[in-house]
């Protein structure tokens, strides 16, 4: 079994989705950024050239990854964790910055985004530390060492990154798989709930409408009088957490973060200022109608309308020149790719690998739900990028690795028992 070979047991549909993908993505970062007298393929000047060495780049990366033992990533998971940590640490002392944001390393004309990295430390660390036997997460000590693996390098990235920051969170679905209690999510379902609703409504009115609920639940259920007290607690805290969060909006979020908030809700139009990308993002998705305006053909797209458009914006430039049905061939090869890898997760023989790989399908998901929602205005712009299909070198060797090392697990699976 030891002898077979690892590439014969490839997970090649996982391998050629990614292929897909990566191809489908320089197409159109190739797209957005051709200078209307064209240029040469490997012109470095251009984001479409600097992209293509990106990808030539990325093929020695997955040789190296599929090289390595397999066992080699769970016996250093700890290590590669705390490199990644050092990495992001070091920008508060030599990080570049860059649109108002100190969050990459620059050494001359090559830059890198550690955040980017730190999500592979993070998944390789949890999956690491879950597949201890004697942790239980029902076990309130193991929940609180679980959580601090995760919040340390969102502790490190948000000054920088919020928008990455964020995407650690999705961490509490991998852990929630492993047997974490149930109201954790319940418990961040409800505050996003009322995060919002504290945004749209005043203090006062969301307390009355939670103690009206509460007070149903009280009454229907005929809760004993003991749990008055609960009943009280739990007012109190909704109380708490709103007013916390109308002062943390106010007087903690910057103002283009407020901005966004209230375009999204519709409190502001400022379609010529902070709303402008989202504006013109809509307008270029929404002019591709069912079969797109053809590829290079994008008038939107031509006319530099959409800013930041082979990055975070990317989804444009497909929605506007492939149109519905290249958009949902986009969304259905990252659902096919998502759904694969739960498959190839839950096939795996030790806890580390299974735990790897949910890990894997949650930033993968994260990425691809916040990305697309956001460039068509129903999430906050908070520059998520779009797997494989975002302009950047740090991205696309990030989202290699991750993959991949679950890639070399997976075919590994025959050596372990």
């Amino acid at each position: 079994m030891r002898n077979q070979s690892i590439r014969s047991n490839l997970d090649w549909i996982t391998v050629m989705i990614y292929i897909v993908l990566v191809i489908m993505g320089w197409l159109n970062i190739y797209s957005s950024s051709l200078p209307e007298e064209g240029a040469e393929l490997f012109d470095l000047s251009q984001f479409y050239g600097k992209q293509l060495l990106n990808i030539i780049l990325a093929v020695p990366l997955i040789i190296v990854i599929l090289s390595v033992d397999g066992k080699f990533y769970e016996k250093f998971a700890g290590l590669i964790y705390a490199g990644t940590v050092v990495l992001v640490a070091g920008l508060f002392v030599l990080g570049k910055e860059v649109n108002g944001q100190t969050n990459w390393y620059s050494f001359g004309s090559f830059s890198l985004q550690p955040a980017e990295f730190a999500k592979i430390g993070a998944s390789l660390a949890l999956a690491k530390y879950l597949s201890d036997v004697q942790v239980n997460l029902k076990d309130v000590n193991r929940q609180m060492q679980a959580l601090a693996i995760i919040f340390l390098p969102v502790l490190l990235i948000a000054p920088h990154d919020p928008g990455s920051a964020l995407i650690f969170m999705v961490f509490f679905f991998v852990l929630y798989r492993e047997g974490l209690p149930s109201w954790y999510l319940w418990t961040g379902f409800i505050a996003a709930i009322l995060f919002v609703l504290s945004l749209v409504m005043t203090t006062w009115a969301i307390i009355l409408i939670a103690a009206a609920v509460i007070a149903v639940i009280y009454l229907r259920t005929r809760i004993v009088n003991r749990n008055i007290i609960l009943s009280t607690m739990m007012l109190v805290l909704v109380s708490g957490f709103t007013v916390s969060t109308s002062y943390v909006f106010d007087h903690v979020f910057q103002q283009h973060h407020r901005d966004r908030f209230n375009i999204l809700l519709g409190k502001k139009v400022d379609d010529k200022g902070i709303g402008y990308n989202l504006n013109q993002s809509k307008i270029a998705i929404g002019s591709g109608g069912l079969l797109g305006k053809g590829y290079l053909e994008g008038t939107q797209t031509k006319g530099g309308f959409v800013p930041e458009q082979h990055t975070d914006y990317i989804f444009t430039t497909v929605g506007e020149e492939w149109g519905f049905v290249g958009s949902m061939t986009v969304v259905l090869l990252f659902i096919g790719l998502i759904v694969r890898i739960i498959y190839m997760a839950e096939r795996q023989k030790t806890k580390f690998s299974r735990v790897y790989g949910y890990c894997v399908a949650s930033i993968l998901f994260i990425h691809f739900f916040v990305n697309i929602t956001m460039v068509m205005g129903l999430f906050p712009t908070i520059g998520v990028p779009l797997p494989m299909f975002s302009y950047g070198g740090s991205g696309l060797w990030g989202f290699t690795v991750l993959i991949f090392i679950f890639v070399k697990m997976d075919a590994n699976k025959v050596n372990e028992w």
